[in-house]
């Protein structure tokens, strides 16, 4: 600001003593005229020199700015100025950039980055291996044109990026890849790729052990229990010493029996597709059945359950695994919950979803343990695990037969004052009793037609 201040008070005596000899010659107006000209020559002048130093190629040959005095001088200084810390910003940027690219140049996984017109503006080594990205052919090519696949188009343009797509390499059926996408800046994309195709077969691999291995294990332990069933029946004739060990091996021997089956149904809903014939199953009569038969087994604890079935719903699935998931989360109620407690099962509409709620006032869960508790073999407490006689695989299996309805288990507790488990199922897959009658009718007369 003083620079400027001193400028115009200079300009300010220039005009001043131009004007002051003009009206002394008599020649004022003609001193005043004079001096502009040059004023404005003087002006495009130094214009003339401020574009041509601007239009040269300032990134690749900087140049020292125009020598000049005054005002002028202090713009060429300033843009000057401006010109360096650009310089040093871009040569930053680029710099941190050129340190990103050779970063993950170095990653196994593919990295893409995609424009909002959706198409390639780079990527890393990986993605040539991975994808057969080809440089500089496929620069500014549509994703969708590089790998054609219906459900990597659904799963692009969907946006629904909360889980990754998992699919065969394009050009490579052997193959399986995980994309993951997220979205930055104007509707830009950042898409990684990796191979999973060990894992998968890792995973398959376990599966196929554990069912083999359970079934392996069934003919054994059958025997087993049958003899020792067969010397309890004949126990009189054995010292009394044995009579409670062997009263514990078959205690043992169940436990073991029960581990193999759940094994085996855990494999079974794992490796088998979803049924495509569904039955319509009501829910108010798979709930009172449950009920019944979890009174039977645990008469000795009185508990009070109460049922509480806002509607008659009817959902779209299988009976045996819906009622093995419900009937798990019941008789895991009953289990941890003291003698006289009390177990609500409710069913029930939300705007999004159809709802069956078990609830207990039993011993609780604490916090930390929740997020693990669909795990297999997981324990909360091992001694109080042991002593239900539980397998510690119910609740993987109650989380594998909901997502095959589409559904999702939802588990909230507080210890030491009761837990609630609901199985929360979308409303396509469920109807009113009287819709369900309706469409049985509809199919009928259909099938009368024909």
């Amino acid at each position: 600001m003083r620079n400027w201040h001193d400028h115009i008070k200079r300009h300010l005596l220039i005009w001043s003593g131009v004007a002051l000899f003009g009206f002394l010659i008599g020649q004022l107006l003609w001193a005043l005229l004079i001096l502009a000209i040059i004023y404005t020559l003087r002006n495009y002048y130094q214009l003339h020199r401020f574009t041509l130093w601007l239009n040269s190629d300032q990134r690749k040959q900087p140049s020292e700015p125009p020598e000049s005095y005054g005002i002028w001088g202090d713009i060429y200084d300033g843009i000057y100025r401006l010109q360096k810390q650009e310089r040093s910003s871009s040569a930053h940027l680029e710099n941190i950039i050129n340190k990103a690219q050779e970063s993950s140049a170095a990653l196994e996984m593919a990295v893409i980055m995609i424009n909002q017109h959706d198409n390639l503006d780079w990527w890393n080594k990986a993605a040539e291996k991975l994808l057969g990205f080809k440089f500089p052919q496929d620069k500014n090519q549509s994703i969708n044109n590089l790998i054609r696949n219906p459900k990597f188009h659904d799963y692009f343009y969907n946006e629904n990026y909360a889980e990754a797509l998992v699919m065969e390499a394009p050009g490579d059926a052997n193959k399986v890849l995980e994309f993951q996408i997220a979205l930055f800046g104007e509707h830009e994309r950042l898409m990684i790729v990796r191979d999973i195709t060990q894992l998968q077969r890792l995973a398959r691999m376990r599966k196929d052990f554990v069912a083999n291995v359970s079934h392996e294990l069934g003919t054994p332990i059958t025997v087993i229990k049958g003899y020792l069933e067969a010397i309890i029946d004949n126990q009189d004739s054995l010292d009394k010493k044995w009579h409670k060990p062997m009263q514990q091996m078959r205690q043992q021997s169940m436990r073991m029996e029960n581990i193999v089956r759940d094994l085996l149904l855990l494999s079974s809903l794992e490796t088998k597709t979803p049924p495509r014939n569904r039955q319509e199953i009501n829910t108010t009569a798979l709930v009172r059945e449950i009920e019944n038969d979890t009174r039977q087994m645990f008469t000795d604890k009185s508990h009070t359950i109460r049922i509480d079935c806002a509607s008659d719903a009817v959902i779209s699935g299988k009976r045996n695994e819906l009622y093995s998931a419900v009937s798990n989360l019941v008789v895991n109620a009953a289990k941890y919950t003291p003698a006289n407690g009390e177990i609500t099962v409710r069913t029930y509409f939300t705007d999004e979803s159809f709802i069956i709620a078990v609830s207990d006032n039993g011993i609780g869960i604490e916090a930390h343990h929740i997020p693990r508790l669909t795990e297999r073999f997981y324990r909360v407490d091992v001694s109080r695990s042991s002593d239900s006689g539980g397998t510690g695989l119910g609740l993987a299996i109650v989380k594998h037969i909901l997502a095959r309805h589409d559904a999702e288990l939802v588990i909230e507790s507080q210890y030491g004052k009761g837990s609630e488990f609901r199985c929360e199922f979308p409303l396509a897959r469920v109807s009113k009793v009287d819709q369900a009658i309706a469409a049985d009718n509809q199919s009928a007369e259909t099938a009368a037609a024909r």
